[in-house]
């Protein structure tokens, strides 16, 4: 499945035994010798929630939260009659999300809006190696390969960087993403955004994932983007973020008010694996 090209390998696990490791994420998500994916995607019970999302990156690694990925959740849950809720809540490792589901003319999931919470300020939550007064973290000087970027820094349940460029930002993820996840101001790694406002209701966006390198959309970094945008006076309350893979529509009225996240879900193909 895929939100925004941003794709993940999803199956339905209800009994909680099955636990892949990270060898066996890595070649789901292998392009040439496994499906291929940018995450794996579990749907399990919730004791909390109507399904709980247990999520890896293609490296392996456990993650919070995906912003992407809880829409194709959402998607596989209604389409496969594992509810006929078009209001769910998803239990994630970065809280309890509710997402709004809206079906196609067949009948099938096509868009889904998620309320991703409130943008997370505080430096240990996120977490970063910063001390603050509370207030957010903004323009600040980040150096990677011998360059100098000013960057916000929060978190959407995981952690974000979003630097803000008037250059070709197609180029950055590559050549800065890299440095920038695994520096050391970051304990837990951060994911990149390279973004450029283009007017006070669209922005272009390209990002560096953690465990996932280079991918085509990010849900929760359009979110970041988005907060760091509108906590500069940039945008509007609502705001087009243009990613490779496709748009999402993101709306944030300010400090303490949850992120809302709207974009499509696809499913691209149905198989079977031995692994």
């Amino acid at each position: 499945m895929h939100g925004t090209l941003n794709d993940f390998v999803v199956f339905h696990e209800p009994t909680d035994q099955v636990a892949l490791s990270p060898t066996q994420i890595v070649h789901l998500c292998d392009r040439r010798a496994g499906i291929g994916a940018d995450g794996v995607v579990a749907v399990r019970k919730s004791a909390k929630a109507d399904f709980f999302m247990d999520y890896w990156n293609a490296d392996g690694s456990v993650v919070e939260m995906c912003g992407n990925g809880i829409r194709c959740l959402a998607k596989y849950v209604f389409d496969n009659g594992l509810t006929d809720k078009t209001t769910l809540t998803v239990d994630t490792r970065a809280g309890i999300k509710t997402l709004t589901l809206y079906p196609g003319p067949d009948g099938k999931i096509e868009r889904v809006l998620v309320d991703m919470g409130p943008p997370i300020f505080d430096p240990q939550a996120i977490p970063v190696l910063l001390e603050t007064d509370g207030s957010p973290i903004l323009d600040y000087p980040l150096e990677a390969a011998g360059r100098t970027f000013l960057a916000t820094i929060l978190s959407m349940g995981n952690p974000h960087c979003v630097v803000f460029t008037d250059d070709n930002i197609e180029e950055l993820p590559r050549r800065f993403g890299p440095i920038m996840e695994n520096h050391p101001l970051f304990p837990a790694r951060v994911n990149v955004e390279f973004i450029r406002v283009l007017d006070r209701e669209s922005i272009v966006m390209r990002v560096w994932e953690r465990g996932s390198g280079e991918t085509w959309a990010c849900g929760t970094g359009a979110c970041a983007a988005m907060v760091a945008a509108r906590l500069k006076g940039l945008v509007e309350e609502q705001c087009l973020v243009k990613l490779a893979g496709g748009n999402l529509d993101i709306s944030w009225k300010g400090i303490n008010y949850p992120a809302l996240m709207k974009g499509t879900a696809v499913l691209a193909f149905k198989g079977s694996i031995t692994i």
